[in-house]
């Protein structure tokens, strides 16, 4: 974590909170002697504050493993947090920049199990119209938001969504069909630093998209740009616009000023 700029006025709440930030981050329960060590905190200091999380369920305990998580309370705010949908409220003005500066349509969409759900949709000026509406899922595999998600994923959770053929659905009759097709395409994706799709979804359209990560580097949402496949849409620039967008997204929403 970066140092802070001011003596915080309530150290207490400040160390408080730096243990949350800093289990947020975190891929799974940890010691409390590591959370101490990352921190700069003496151990005592960091018993006491877990104690008092553990009264109001924002951590738990895991006495077998000696081992410290995030509790009930963390996961009510994070639905709190989705309920007020700053991802789209601040990704629909970045959207619009981005429809500005490539003239192209753009859309936003988070994973929801083998499925992306559109969240944001920013239509170009006589641009076609998609089936990306806000609300609408459509497979993870086909998309390419989807995809640069699933490639920002561990190898391990991309298996357990797709763990064979029957797994995939069919749109056009393109794209992969097996889990052997689906790693073909993430390993495409991660060389190039954005995923590609063409007619997966609609004959005749392409779009390509980058990830939006998280605190813990976690693939929060895609942000994709999608345009007629018979146009001469330059991918290198539209690739750079999007990670230009995604990282100023990150910025506002994951990223500790």
């Amino acid at each position: 974590m970066p140092d802070i700029p001011s003596k915080p006025q309530v150290p207490a709440a400040d160390q408080t909170l730096r243990i949350l930030a800093h289990l947020t981050r975190q891929r799974g329960p940890v010691p409390a002697a590591s959370i101490a060590a990352a921190l700069g905190l003496p151990r005592s200091t960091v018993y006491h504050l877990l104690a008092t999380l553990q009264q109001h369920a924002f951590v738990v305990h895991l006495p077998e493993e000696r081992r410290w998580g995030l509790g009930i309370a963390a996961f009510e705010l994070a639905g709190g947090y989705s309920r007020q949908e700053p991802l789209a409220r601040i990704g629909r003005p970045l959207l619009a920049d981005l429809v500005d500066r490539v003239h192209e349509s753009a859309h936003l969409a988070v994973m929801h199990g083998r499925d992306v759900l559109y969240i944001v949709e920013e239509r170009a000026p006589r641009r076609p119209a998609l089936v990306t509406d806000v609300g609408v899922r459509l497979p993870a595999h086909l998309t390419a938001s989807g995809r640069a998600m699933l490639a920002a994923l561990p190898r391990e959770q991309v298996r357990a969504l797709y763990p064979d053929a029957a797994s995939f659905t069919d749109r056009t009759g393109r794209g992969p069909r097996t889990p052997r097709d689906l790693r073909e395409v993430l390993r495409h994706t991660r060389a190039a630093g954005f995923a590609e799709e063409d007619g997966e979804i609609t004959l005749g359209l392409r779009s390509i998209a980058v990830a939006v990560r998280d605190h813990a580097g976690w693939p929060a949402a895609g942000i994709a740009v999608t345009w007629r496949a018979d146009t001469d849409a330059p991918p290198e620039g539209v690739a750079d616009a999007l990670s230009h967008a995604a990282f100023v997204l990150e910025s506002r929403i994951f990223r500790t000023p």
